[in-house]
């Protein structure tokens, strides 16, 4: 191995000792993302801040260099000259470093706060699960799908009978403390 090293020129032995370095790095970034232990990377923003597009991110750089590295060699092997090599080198790092910001851009946007926003419980339809009280003497408790989640939510009622586990009700107002006003379907 190591006369095969010192073979090289110092131009192959500096691409050769960049892609071997930045292809640990990479696998090390790799391998700690898929088990969850990552860390926030230096210089980013958290994504809750909504700071948009990154392009200059720890996992970014380690990506542009091991394409750097790799593409470099293979442009070597082909036999392309020092100044063709460095030029599809940084193109293809750059190129990596624009699809992996691109990339985590847009997954960042997938996300949803999950807020539960009591206003668009109006309307719509569920179940009691515990007994709400006649004209609001009890609250109790329903199960509603809202924002695409079942949910338990406090309720009163105005109607003139308690409303038993099971019965079908509507959602026809919210209070300001977010207590559910529901009456029962047929």
């Amino acid at each position: 191995m190591m006369e095969w090293f010192q073979e090289l020129t110092t131009f192959e032995k500096t691409y050769w000792v960049i892609t071997g370095i930045s292809t640990f790095m990479f696998l090390l970034v790799l391998i700690t993302t898929i088990i969850g232990a990552e860390t926030d990377d230096i210089g980013d923003v958290d994504a809750d801040t909504g700071a948009g597009f990154q392009f200059f991110t720890l996992k970014n750089l380690v990506a542009f260099f091991t394409i750097f590295g790799w593409s470099g060699i293979a442009s070597m092997d082909a036999g392309n000259a020092t100044g063709t090599t460095i030029i599809i080198s940084i193109f293809s790092g750059l190129l990596m470093m624009f699809v992996m910001a691109a990339l985590f851009y847009y997954i960042s946007k997938l996300s949803s706060s999950g807020t539960l926003k009591m206003k668009n419980a109006l309307n719509s339809i569920g179940e009691v699960y515990l007994t709400v009280g006649a004209n609001r003497s009890k609250t109790g408790k329903i199960q509603i799908k809202i924002q695409g989640a079942l949910r338990e939510l406090e309720a009163l009622t105005d109607y003139n009978e308690d409303l038993k586990q099971g019965k079908i009700i509507k959602v026809i107002e919210v209070t300001n403390n977010g207590i559910l006003i529901i009456e029962p379907q047929n």
